[in-house]
């Protein structure tokens, strides 16, 4: 098909839309195209042994003129009549493919339809008019030029309106404004999706930063009753159990008083012998008296055994010694976490999970200075408080560490999850010391050979590249990264069955392989004592919640 490129002059008020309708490629092709095909068609249509014209109706009616190289040499009007003839049948062709496409997409649009059907046989009609058929088509004289110029005429008003109606239409049929316009929706959309994920991460951030009121009611539920009946709640002598190294020792860090009880109710009851087993507590000072009141309240079963403790009690912990307590007064820092604004969550949504204020807490910290709290114990197991515990876990303690200081389930798959996901590799130090394609793995359930930890001098280690980093040059902050770099080349991999992470973050996670865990860890922001918390997987920490316990449920925690 194509479109005449001669078509006369058009009004003033077509002419930008008919300039803008010749932009497109697509017309263009089709336009030198039809007008090849066209003129292949006189030439070969012509017969050498004939000059005259002769009239050739085809099925629908259409006069096609054959004349001769020497007829279309000797009369120049005739070449004029050809080539308005040519411009007339290709708008025929031009509008008739419009109509044909309109069909076979069948779009709704029954009056473009007709309206080109129309357009289509006027021009037919007008070929067939008597006195054009007469004096230019049918006979072998002179070409009348008066008529051929009211045939030129009347061809241009329609060619006119052709242009202008396609012009109006084209948006329905040309394929490169199509896709133009296809890809500025998807661009418009892209842009609402990534504005829409950062609102998402800053919600996100105030969810997991807010103390729900429910917890919040608990914690001074607890407080008020330790106040009321002092007498009830006066401080224990230390039990020999909590140095013996020949039991099996938890250490659980948090400010989490229904969390830790979760964790401890988990381990025990799924324990063969509880008696056996010792955790140990620490707390913030806020929530101390609490913590020690719920368990007061409410004793561990089995006897097992439970020390509590605030980190203002350990005195060893001053900013002179621990890098994390000294950054703590830092106005950069601070203003980093605590400046929870959502302009400042557009500018790098990736790393708003960062700009949490617990990672910038000494109870955060607190895992690097295992062998000091616990200066008789061997080996001790560190639970994160967003943990369930569903198999008994003294096997944990047999398993051969081959030296290394920490046991951890590897979380690379693929490209991901890997070193250069936590670490800046832009700094020369990270790039000469470690390997971007080093497999991390995670906090949340680990086992440390404490022995082997001061063999190999690990917290010296921590506080080296805890200092380096005080302007986050080296990471984004966080213990996972702090602790990729001390124990990098001390980490003993475990079976993936002992630790299955993501019921926080990830829906897609099978029962399978959930049932199959010795621990489930609800990492990520949407955690189980949070109204954002997955009911995927919800039922797997509250059945560990001590409902029966009277400020639960005047605290309403839903459960």
């Amino acid at each position: 098909m194509a479109v005449a490129v001669r078509g006369g002059r058009v009004g003033s008020g077509g002419g930008s839309v008919i300039r803008s309708f010749f932009s497109y490629r697509i017309f263009v092709s089709a336009m030198f195209t039809l007008l090849f095909l066209a003129t292949l068609s006189v030439l070969l249509s012509s017969h050498p042994s004939h000059n005259e014209a002769e009239q050739v109706m085809d099925n629908t009616g259409t006069a096609h003129v054959r004349r001769t190289f020497l007829a279309l040499r000797s009369d120049p009007l005739k070449t004029r009549l050809d080539l308005i003839y040519n411009q007339a049948n290709n708008h025929i062709a031009l509008v008739n493919a419009y109509a044909t496409y309109a069909r076979k997409l069948k779009l709704e649009i029954s009056k473009q339809l007709k309206l080109f059907d129309d357009l289509a046989k006027n021009f037919s009609d007008l070929q067939l008019k008597q006195i054009y058929r007469t004096a230019l088509f049918e006979s072998e004289g002179p070409v009348d030029e008066d008529v051929l110029r009211q045939f030129e005429k009347e061809v241009k008003d329609k060619v006119k309106i052709a242009r202008l109606m396609i012009a109006d239409s084209k948006e329905s049929y040309d394929n490169q404004l199509k896709i133009q316009k296809l890809k500025d929706t998807i661009f418009a959309v892209n842009e609402l999706l990534l504005k829409a994920k950062k609102n998402g991460a800053f919600a996100s951030l105030i969810a997991a930063k807010s103390t729900p009121k429910s917890l919040h009611c608990l914690a001074m539920r607890l407080m008020e009753e330790r106040i009321a009946h002092p007498e009830k709640y006066e401080d224990d002598e230390p039990k020999p159990e909590f140095e013996d190294p020949n039991l099996y020792h938890y250490a659980l860090f948090s400010d989490n008083v229904i969390a830790i009880s979760v964790v401890v109710n988990s381990v025990v009851k799924n324990a063969e012998e509880p008696w056996k087993h010792v955790f140990h507590i620490v707390t913030d000072r806020m929530n101390f008296a609490a913590t020690k009141v719920w368990f007061k309240m409410r004793p561990i079963q089995g006897g097992a055994h439970i020390e509590i403790n605030a980190v203002d009690n350990f005195k060893f912990l001053t900013s002179s010694y621990a890098p994390v307590l000294r950054q703590l007064g830092s106005a950069n820092l601070q203003k980093f976490y605590f400046e929870t604004r959502a302009e400042n969550a557009t500018k790098d949504v990736n790393n708003m999970k960062f700009r949490n204020p617990k990672y910038l807490s000494m109870l955060n910290h607190l895992r690097f200075y295992l062998p000091e709290l616990y200066p008789k114990l061997h080996k001790i197991l560190f639970l994160d408080d967003d943990v369930v515990v569903q198999k008994d876990l003294t096997a944990l303690w047999k398993i051969n560490m081959d030296g290394k200081v920490i046991g951890a389930v590897n979380t690379c798959f693929g490209s991901f999850h890997r070193f250069s996901e936590y670490l800046n590799f832009s700094h020369p130090l990270i790039k000469e010391k470690f390997n971007p394609r080093a497999c991390a793995w995670a906090f949340g359930m680990n086992m440390f050979d404490l022995d082997a930890w001061r063999r190999e001098k690990c917290t010296n280690q921590y506080h080296y590249w805890q200092n380096l980093n005080e302007d986050r040059t080296l990471w984004k902050l966080g213990t996972l990264p702090a602790g990729l770099v001390t124990f990098s080349s001390t980490t003993k991999s475990l079976d993936k069955s002992w630790h299955v992470l993501g019921l926080g973050i990830n829906p897609s996670i099978s029962m399978e392989e959930i049932d199959k865990a010795a621990v489930i860890h609800f990492s990520g922001d949407m955690k189980p004592w949070l109204d954002i918390a997955m009911n995927r997987y919800k039922h797997l920490w509250t059945k560990y919640v001590d409902s029966e316990m009277e400020f639960v449920q005047m605290c309403n925690f839903g459960m």
